[in-house]
């Protein structure tokens, strides 16, 4: 049996692929943290009750996310880590334009709530754009899967979308965004 505590990471450092040690604070652990923030908000929305075709969606994109997570925590080649390729941001886009088809066309800024499985969703959108910001930070210091920004980026995407349909599942509309300077002109 696996203990869950290991002791290693006592001293603020923990371990990637391949054994090299880093700070926890490190650029590659908070962009693959954050992935698993995201990850996990999705599973509180996926608990929420919501319909399931999208909670299908969601229970392939958490796969995908612990994909993610693997690639981003193996710098460099390694034999046997999956990485996120061209197809799952294809896969991504499909079940984008799936959920549109059964909107209305969005035409202004809209307010994130709804159903509690849409806020939920929301919030999810809200931390996959911090995983995002954390992905590019590591990026830009270091070399990537380039796919990997493109696929955070659409995922936030489809969850911006999911919650929508869920909402719209709810039979609850949108809910514009009131602009307090249209309302003070």
């Amino acid at each position: 049996m696996m203990k869950i505590y290991t002791r290693t990471g006592d001293d603020g450092q923990t371990g990637l692929w391949g054994g090299q040690r880093v700070a926890k604070d490190s650029l590659r652990v908070q962009a693959y943290g954050t992935v698993d923030e995201c990850n996990a908000v999705i599973g509180v929305a996926r608990a929420s009750g919501i319909d399931q075709g999208i909670d299908a969606i969601l229970s392939e994109v958490q796969n995908q996310l612990f994909v993610v997570g693997a690639d981003l925590a193996t710098p460099g080649d390694a034999a046997n880590i999956p990485r996120i390729a061209e197809n799952a941001i294809e896969v991504l886009e499909g079940y984008i334009d799936q959920l549109e088809e059964e909107l209305e066309p969005l035409r202004q800024f809209i307010l994130p709530g709804g159903s509690l499985a849409a806020a939920h969703l929301h919030l999810a959108r809200t931390i996959c754009r911090r995983a995002e910001r954390a992905v590019v930070s590591l990026n830009h210091a270091e070399t990537i899967n380039s796919h990997i920004v493109v696929y955070i980026n659409r995922l936030s995407d489809l969850l911006f979308v999911a919650a929508r349909a869920a909402n719209a599942q709810a039979g609850l509309a949108d809910v514009p965004w009131n602009n307090p300077q249209q309302r003070l002109g």
